[in-house]
């Protein structure tokens, strides 16, 4: 009788544990894909930091203007030849002058919309010719798939960057002809893991659901298996922009790529260079600007990378 009354004494609490395992095991489960990919990013301290200072980043080249007319009271080509070189925090100019008496922060910001300008624009183009060219490769194969690839392989044969130099010297580009150009040539990585991945999705149940119920394979393709193509296509992103960013401010230090007066961060160190001995701060602020948004882009790639892998995303 002892034994059978505590029993029931213990039965309620066992069975209000059951319930709140249950409960927990049912919150769990409702967590979507995305959701639990961001709780496991958001547990990335490092990574989250570094998209903090991408958004600062981006945040002050978007805010270019709004520096130029309120802070600063300078366009990114005014001269003042009588203040050439003065050092940051002297009078009006908070981050000093050049050589050319013109304002470092305005011109900072500037060139940071012109560099992830470029960078933005050229990761779009690679995106939509790339995923296009590896989506039709992967789903339909064949001889297709074998024109293609070899289209891609002759474009990775290729060494990037001196085609770039190229190019940009017998066309001396803009912003946007850069960016179409550096497009050209970088498409071939990503339309071969788009390839990879689209062969792995082509043949699940729910894909030849969709095919017995008659949709098209344009339908398949856009509505059943490039949304399952998009966590590596955010990771590849996260990490092709710092090398699209480092690219066009090596062409723009060369004088290949964006031109003066127009500023970016590329051509800043250009200008800089002459005077590293008579003002250090001239290189070290596009430097370490440069620097930034490549190390921010690359913590928040690692780290989208860990968050939206299914085998870690538990």
């Amino acid at each position: 009788m002892a034994q059978s009354s505590t029993a029931q004494s213990l039965a309620p609490g066992i069975e209000s544990q059951q319930r709140t395992f249950a409960g927990d095991r049912q919150v769990r489960a409702s967590y979507g894909y995305w959701r639990r990919a961001w709780r496991r990013f958001s547990r990335n301290r490092v990574s989250l930091a570094a998209l903090i200072m991408l958004f600062a980043i981006i945040a002050f080249v978007l805010c270019a203007g709004f520096i130029s007319s309120y802070v600063t009271h300078m366009s990114y080509s005014e001269n003042h030849l009588p203040q050439k070189l003065t050092p940051p925090f002297t009078g009006d100019y908070i981050l000093g002058a050049d050589g050319n008496g013109r304002d470092v922060l305005t011109r900072l910001a500037y060139g940071g919309r012109i560099s992830l300008y470029v960078a933005g624009l050229a990761t779009l183009s690679i995106l939509i010719i790339g995923g296009t060219v590896g989506a039709i490769a992967g789903y339909f194969g064949g001889i297709t798939e074998s024109i293609l690839m070899r289209a891609a392989d002759v474009l990775l044969s290729m060494p990037t960057l001196p085609l770039l130099v190229l190019v940009s010297s017998l066309y001396n580009p803009g912003p946007t002809s850069l960016a179409v150009f550096l497009a050209a040539f970088s498409w071939a990585g990503i339309s071969r893991i788009v390839r990879g991945e689209v062969m792995s999705l082509r043949t699940r149940d729910y894909v030849d659901a969709a095919r017995v119920l008659g949709s098209s394979d344009s339908r398949i393709i856009i509505r059943h298996i490039l949304p399952n193509v998009i966590p590596i296509i955010i990771v590849w992103t996260s990490l092709i922009i710092p090398s699209l960013i480092l690219t066009e401010a090596s062409l723009s230090y060369l004088g290949l790529g964006v031109k003066v007066p127009t500023p970016s961060w590329g051509n800043m160190l250009q200008d800089a260079k002459q005077f590293l001995s008579t003002s250090w701060t001239l290189v070290f602020f596009p430097g370490l600007a440069i620097y930034m948004s490549v190390l921010s882009f690359y913590l928040v790639g690692n780290g989208l990378r860990d968050a939206l892998d299914p085998r870690l995303n538990n």
